[in-house]
């Protein structure tokens, strides 16, 4: 028979490294960036500029300000991608015709042609997982699901959101 732990010892197990799912998500996340760095080194794209890209790629001519929506990432982290993109003539930034305020994105012939050498990510991606495509359809699926919640329980603890 196991003995039961005692509150002491049971709190202890809740700040072990091992016991936190942020460390676990995180050290997954760690080992997605290194797989990821050897498939996107042929495209000559760090991960933040491969996510840029897969939206541009689903959805043409954005404002920057739904692209980072989209990519939950701020002006200033955004800004430096796209002028490294652009750098490398993957995309143009243009001011929006209908608001000046508004910054467009759109993909150069060059970065619409790279869609086509990037189809072999997902696929390696893949394999490195070790999991069949329902697998990473469910986890995907529990993520997306994880972060809606997560989300949720933020704006709850904003101060002054009572």
């Amino acid at each position: 028979m196991t003995p039961t732990p005692t509150p002491a010892a049971a709190s202890a197990e809740w700040l072990r490294l091992d016991s936190q799912i942020c460390f676990s998500l995180h050290a997954a996340s760690r080992a997605f960036n290194s797989v990821y760095r050897v498939a996107l080194k042929e495209l000559g794209l760090t991960y933040p500029q491969y996510l840029v890209m897969l939206v541009l790629w689903e959805e043409d001519d954005l404002p920057v300000k739904k692209l980072g929506e989209r990519l939950r990432l701020d002006s200033g982290t955004l800004s430096p991608l796209l002028k490294r993109l652009e750098a490398a003539g993957l995309v143009r930034r243009e001011r929006s015709a209908r608001d000046e305020r508004s910054v467009e994105v759109r993909l150069t012939e060059e970065g619409v042609t790279l869609r086509e050498r990037a189809l072999q990510v997902p696929r390696r991606i893949g394999r490195a997982t070790g999991l069949d495509p329902r697998e990473i359809h469910d986890l995907r699926d529990r993520l997306d699901q994880l972060t809606a919640t997560l989300d949720a329980a933020a704006l709850e603890e904003t101060p002054g959101r009572q």
